[in-house]
């Protein structure tokens, strides 16, 4: 009996020995990870160029053969999406540059096999492209003046048709570090297009609001881009991008991201090459007082990687 007192005895003050030693040494660990924390924000602040980006990466593919539960028992299909937000920044005490890119491209496929009519390759579903290059001369701690040009379009399908190219000037303000926000006064709406009657470039005000910030795993990016037009309400815009991701392992995560888009010009553009698919002659011609404008969105999950 009173060798198993003295055994259990024994044992118990092993383990808190051992709960002792792990509590010193993460003790000793937390003040390294501060210590690495607080150089971690001094490599961020330091003056210079900063690059990089974070994408998310998705494809499946399948393949039936003879399965004949369902309604198309021999077929095979397959999806491929890629989505990449690269950027290059610089910042000093007088002035700054920020340049950033935002490309989501995906194809899909469904090919049934019994179906010799059947198209059998991979067809273009997302296509956005969108670079924007901010320069800032600071007049103030968290204001400065400014110059933006942006460039969006498709890259796949239909490139430059439309095309928009946004040129301004006015101030940027950077109330906080993750947040810049940018109210061009003056800038001109650059619309390259095939159909001019619809697409028409205009001169207008523009702001530009990008929110980033990492709190801890999850990283966060918000963007807001619209063009107010002082000619016609009608050739007004906006796109508002936003990016989650989750780091599992390394650099791979989870990535989710979810686009919105208004803009009535694309919408009768759309309208008008449905009309000319029928006969032109049984509705009456689409046009910015007919057509319904209903807000553009896109959704994309996946794998996620930061470069």
């Amino acid at each position: 009996m009173s060798l198993m007192l003295v055994a259990t005895a024994s044992f118990s003050q092993t383990k808190e020995e051992l709960k002792e030693q792990k509590a010193k040494k993460q003790a000793a660990a937390d003040v390294l990870q501060k210590e690495a924390d607080a150089l971690q924000k001094q490599i961020d602040n330091f003056p210079g160029w900063k690059f990089g980006a974070f994408g998310t990466i998705g494809a499946s593919f399948s393949q039936f053969d003879n399965w004949y539960g369902q309604g198309t028992p021999n077929n095979a299909s397959g999806n491929i999406n890629i989505t990449v937000n690269p950027y290059a920044k610089l910042d000093t005490e007088k002035y700054f540059w920020y340049n950033t890119g935002n490309i989501n491209l995906s194809w899909v496929k469904f090919d049934d096999k019994d179906d010799s009519t059947d198209d059998d390759s991979f067809r273009e579903a997302n296509d956005v492209f969108n670079v924007t290059s901010l320069f800032g001369y600071k007049i103030a701690k968290n204001l400065a003046a400014s110059t933006l040009a942006e460039y969006r379009t498709t890259l796949i399908n239909n490139f430059n048709d439309p095309g928009y190219l946004d040129v301004g000037v006015g101030v940027t303000w950077t109330p906080i570090p993750d947040l810049v926000v940018v109210v061009h006064p003056l800038n001109y709406n650059f619309v390259f297009a095939e159909n001019d009657a619809i697409f028409q470039s205009s001169l207008g005000a523009k702001v530009v609001a990008n929110y980033s910030r990492s709190f801890g795993k999850l990283g966060l990016n918000s963007n807001l881009s619209a063009f107010m037009s002082y000619e016609d309400s009608n050739l007004s815009n906006w796109t508002w991008i936003n990016a989650v991701s989750y780091k599992l392992w390394k650099g791979i995560g989870l990535g989710f991201e979810l686009g919105l888009r208004d803009n009535k010009q694309e919408a009768v553009n759309y309208a008008f090459k449905q009309w000319e698919k029928v006969v032109p002659s049984v509705d009456a011609q689409p046009d910015f007082n007919t057509v319904d404008n209903k807000i553009q969105v896109y959704t994309t999950f996946g794998l996620s990687y930061a470069f």
